[in-house]
């Protein structure tokens, strides 16, 4: 059971990884729809790399933001969480395949292997948290601009990347939790069965009290003198 649980938190773990992934480069962050006639009506999305519009025509234009300097901190910010997200992701899918017990690699001992997957879950449930925190950082800006009745800018809507972002955070961590509970639970396990192994104590032969007297016969036999 613990193993099933240990590839299912890997499993898990992996997609959630694979999404982050995929929402990185998303183009559809935020998206706003400007309202006009059906040759005007254009529709704009925004990523964290670039900017897009498409009109009624299906036409897309799409330019990068020109400076990383000139974006807003926000922007930057959840650049570096999802960077570091994906490296986290990564790093802990490499040790948590090496803490597989299903998988035999060398004669890497259990309680190696424990400490592997250990790791590697702990290395998922930072990705998950730092993806999380880039993901609501986002929307909170987009939410906080939408209703401030004073910004005169464009208002945006949460994109559908935000919700593939905060799906691939919330596996991300359900793995990594899987991982690292069934790994401590596997080591509790080892030190029962440690403890229930039979004890053999070493047995020391004593001499028999026959023998000591068949030691004192033989000295009396020959004296002191036969000694000399």
């Amino acid at each position: 059971m613990s193993i099933a649980v240990e590839n299912f938190g890997f499993f898990v773990a992996a997609v959630g990884l694979l999404m982050l992934g995929v929402t990185l480069p998303n183009n559809y962050w935020r998206v706003s729809t400007v309202q006009g006639n059906v040759i005007t009506t254009n529709t704009i999305y925004e990523n964290l790399w670039q900017s897009c519009a498409t009109d009624s025509l299906g036409v897309s234009n799409c330019w990068e933001f020109p400076s990383m300097l000139a974006l807003s901190g926000y922007i930057q910010g959840c650049r570096a969480f999802m960077i570091t997200a994906i490296l986290l992701g990564f790093l802990g899918l490499f040790l948590g395949m090496l803490g597989l017990r299903c998988i035999t690699i060398g004669s890497v001992a259990l309680s190696t292997k424990v400490k592997l997957a250990a790791t590697g879950g702990t290395l998922h449930i930072l990705a998950g948290a730092c993806g999380m925190v880039a993901i609501t950082w986002y929307a909170i800006n987009i939410t906080k601009d939408f209703f401030n009745p004073l910004y005169a800018g464009t208002k945006y809507e949460l994109g559908p990347a935000l919700y593939l972002g905060w799906s691939a955070s919330l596996l991300s961590i359900l793995g990594g939790i899987c991982l690292y509970s069934n790994c401590c639970c596997a080591s509790k396990e080892d030190r029962v069965t440690r403890a229930q192994l039979p004890y053999k104590a070493s047995t020391v032969q004593m001499p028999s009290p026959a023998s000591q007297e068949e030691g004192d016969v033989s000295f009396g036999k020959y004296g002191k003198n036969a000694y000399v």
